[in-house]
């Protein structure tokens, strides 16, 4: 299996970025790639649409509010991986300022090399906890 992961610090609190963060329906309110995503089965699927167009469908696999923290898998997506399964947490360091760990592990698809895909991730992963960063200046 190939793994993926980035850590971000934020200047917020960790109850302030899991309230951004925490809903499972909630990307387009932080994560420029992601433009629409409506849910279904009571809020355990995610329909997502991308930037360009692309679909792709996750299913919330655990929730914990109180723990900030929730892993996903997905079910369809242009992406060229299987048995893929990522986390999202969120853990304070201060009253103020609070640690991100987005992480996932995945099978590549034949013909894929571990490194391709761990690439492709990390930089979602680094990118979009960049982007969440930005709402949450100085």
């Amino acid at each position: 299996m190939a793994t993926a992961s980035s850590v971000i610090e934020i200047p917020a609190s960790a109850d302030q970025v899991w309230q951004l963060i925490g809903g499972f329906n909630s990307l387009p309110d932080w994560l420029p790639f992601i433009a629409k995503s409506e849910p279904s089965e009571g809020g355990r699927v995610r329909h997502l649409t991308t930037a360009d167009g692309g679909q792709i469908v996750e299913r919330l696999q655990t929730f914990d509010n109180v723990a900030r923290i929730y892993s996903y898998t997905i079910e369809e997506s242009p992406f060229p991986v299987s048995a893929y399964l990522a986390t999202v947490q969120v853990e304070a360091l201060t009253e103020s300022s609070a640690k991100v760990t987005w992480s996932g592990v995945f099978t590549p698809a034949t013909g894929t090399s571990d490194a391709a895909v761990e690439e492709l991730f990390a930089g979602v992963y680094s990118g979009g906890l960049e982007a969440l960063r930005g709402n949450f200046p100085n």
